[in-house]
């Protein structure tokens, strides 16, 4: 007090005028009962400051809705007991007194301010705000404060009307919407009354005290991998400014501030305006909880997906010469030996059906391949009839210098015709047994004995030869070949069916070599296609629909020409660059606990990096010895990188 004092009689004039009022506030500055008095409120503002803030301000309400939840299904012993402790007498009293304390009932209540106050407040802070808009949504939300009853701006969506002005902002109170007072009108009612204004829209608008900094739009890009549609969503706060979306659809994310709902676009979409979508982390919390209801489909009851089989019959004549040229990989036992079929690491990194993965969204940036790299992997997937087999042979025979095949491995003796390397890779079966054991397979069978597989070394013997390698496998390979490595391009095909319970004839083109067609086979297609779409859907780039054979290669053709010469999304991961630290206890190279000094150089590097245009760094530490590390290499497939440059980033010291 005596120093406010001072600074005050120092800020004075020393002129006759204030010499009494010096005197007063000397006078009022020494009283011991303004001390005193001063000392109490210190302590009130310590305690404020220290004090808990209440994490929920309706603990009650909240202990009713989990009681209610409880009993509307059968209860574990654990879920009894907590109903049990919910619902008790001591429990709700101590809520209750805990929702009273946290909602400050115990302040007392204050004379109502003067009349003409909130008159005087609104002269100095109103700001009225014109707005020029189409039959287009106003592109805001409100809400209405639980406290103080006032409407309030609650979400802005981007590239709206109200985030065009530049004059709507979140926090805003909206008093008035063209002359009428929206003070006792439900949130509802002032929806349809901004709605129901055409042309020009004049706002009331108190301006929030702390206006929130606006965000630069953002540039993160995500590919949907699942449907949405926010008119049969219960959940999201205004139905209306939701955005609708198909699985593969790519969203433009231009706000993350809300952890629950983002606002994006689609990109190619000519509407500028952002709309609803739920976010990432929220959309796994509902996934997660439909599997646990069990309102979520089970993958495990999707695994007996029957697939493509090509030509199987045993009179078929299909040796791999094609046009004269010769294409390996299609002969009769390398694929028949995939009715016994087993994916590279599938049986064994094949996730607990228990566990789903959660489908929400994937992270993707623009690729364009450079004259330099290696040509990307055409992965192709069919449907029962599909007969993805003839479709490759076809394009492959008509520019074998520009197409290939990854050439088979198999344990099969070689017949006196045959070539090492041309056919088939001749191995042992105890070579090829030690390679499936290793996870060098993509997928592998067993024909009459004799075991075949497809190796993600004969991929990378194609794509040495500049030549873009196209390979037609099970949808449960996928997971193995969707690598940074081969960024592959997927094409599910499947036939055209026609709709009606008419068979077809033997002259369409689904039936093509099958002969005739029963209702039951068409069926049996359409459910394997189905499969597919629902199991696999989310890692399909593109969806091919056979006709007939030569449209159908056409169609592939185009593909395969425009993935050589345009831009497509990839996940982000794709184009990150690795950089693996090799640390090696037997060797000495460091030390125990000098990775944590490592930390500072590494972060120095990272953001050296992050700060290219394409800087994307992904750090793999790996403990152990060298033989180890490199076993661990091979079985996750990965190809170690001590260090590469990027964008002239640092070297590193170690």
């Amino acid at each position: 007090l005596h120093e406010t004092l001072a600074l005050l009689t120092s800020q004075l004039r020393p002129d006759a005028n204030h010499k009494e009022d010096m005197v007063f506030l000397r006078d009022v500055f020494s009283e011991r009962s303004l001390t005193y008095l001063m000392k109490i409120h210190e302590k009130l503002r310590q305690y404020e400051r220290q004090s808990p803030i209440p994490v929920l301000h309706s603990a009650s309400s909240l202990a009713e809705d989990v009681a209610e939840e409880l009993q509307s299904g059968p209860m574990s012993v654990d879920e009894k007991e907590l109903l049990h402790l919910l619902t008790s007498p001591h429990l709700r009293a101590l809520l209750s007194v805990h929702d009273t304390v946290a909602q400050k009932n115990f302040d007392p209540v204050l004379p109502p301010l003067p009349d003409d106050f909130e008159d005087e407040l609104e002269e100095e802070s109103v700001k009225i705000v014109r707005l020029v808009k189409n039959k287009e949504p106003l592109g805001a939300t409100i809400r209405r404060d639980d406290s103080t009853g006032a409407v309030i701006v609650a979400r802005v969506m981007k590239g709206g009307a109200a985030d065009r002005s530049g004059l709507v902002h979140i926090g805003d109170e909206l008093r008035e919407v063209n002359g009428i007072s929206v003070m006792h009108k439900r949130p509802d009612e002032i929806s349809q009354l901004l709605s129901q204004s055409q042309g020009s829209i004049t706002l009331k608008i108190i301006p929030a005290i702390k206006e929130e900094d606006r965000l630069k739009e953002s540039k993160v890009f995500m590919r949907a991998l699942f449907d949405y549609v926010p008119l049969e969503d219960k959940a999201t706060p205004c139905q209306e400014a939701g955005l609708p979306f198909k699985r593969g659809d790519i969203l433009q994310v231009v706000s993350q501030d809300d952890t629950t709902w983002w606002q994006a676009k689609r990109v190619g979409d000519s509407n500028l305006r952002a709309g609803l979508i739920p976010s990432k982390q929220f959309q796994e919390r509902r996934l997660a909880y439909r599997h646990k209801m069990g309102s979520l489909p089970n993958s495990k009851s999707l695994r007996q997906t029957a697939y493509d089989q090509g030509c199987d019959k045993e009179d078929c004549d299909c040796e791999g010469y094609f046009n004269g040229h010769y294409i390996a990989g299609l002969r009769r036992s390398f694929r028949l030996s995939r009715k016994d079929r087993h994916s590279s690491s599938g049986d064994a990194n094949a996730s607990d059906p228990t566990e789903p993965e959660l489908l929400t969204y994937e992270e993707v940036t623009r690729y364009q391949q450079r004259a330099s790299e290696r040509p990307r992997l055409v992965v192709l997937i069919g449907s029962l009839g599909a007969r993805i087999n003839e479709l490759k042979q076809k394009v492959i025979a008509e520019n074998p210098h520009r197409y290939a095949v990854a050439v088979p491995h198999t344990t099969r003796p070689r017949k006196s015709h045959e070539k090492e390397g041309v056919e088939y890779h001749f191995v042992s079966k105890q070579a090829f047994e030690a390679d499936a054991q290793n996870n060098k397979f993509i997928e592998y069978g067993e024909y009459k004995d004799n075991q075949y597989g497809t190796s993600i070394e004969a991929i990378r013997s194609v794509q040495a030869k500049n030549k873009m390698c196209l390979v037609d496998v099970q949808p449960e390979a996928l997971h193995t070949l969707r690598t940074a490595e081969f960024k592959p391009y997927v094409i599910f095909v499947k036939p055209r069916i026609p709709e009606g319970r008419r068979r077809r004839s033997a002259s369409s083109p689904a039936a093509g070599e099958h002969g005739r067609l029963t209702e039951e086979d068409l069926q049996e297609m359409r459910q394997s296609a189905q499969q597919i779409e629902q199991e696999y859907g989310h890692q399909v780039d593109r969806v091919l629909i056979k006709e007939d054979t030569p449209s159908a290669c056409a169609e592939l053709r185009v593909i395969l020409e425009r993935l050589e010469r345009e831009a497509f999304w990839l996940p982000v991961s794709w184009s990150i660059t690795d950089v693996c630290l090799w640390m090696s206890r037997q060797e000495g190279q460091f030390q125990k606990g000098s990775a944590v000094h490592l930390v500072p150089r590494i972060l120095k590097m990272y953001k050296a990096i992050r700060a290219c245009e394409s800087g994307n760094l992904c750090w793999t530490f790996l403990k152990g010895s060298p033989s180890n590390i490199s076993k661990m290499l091979v079985l996750d497939n990965i190809r170690p990188l001590t260090y590469r440059p990027v964008c002239g980033a640092p070297e590193p010291e170690h």
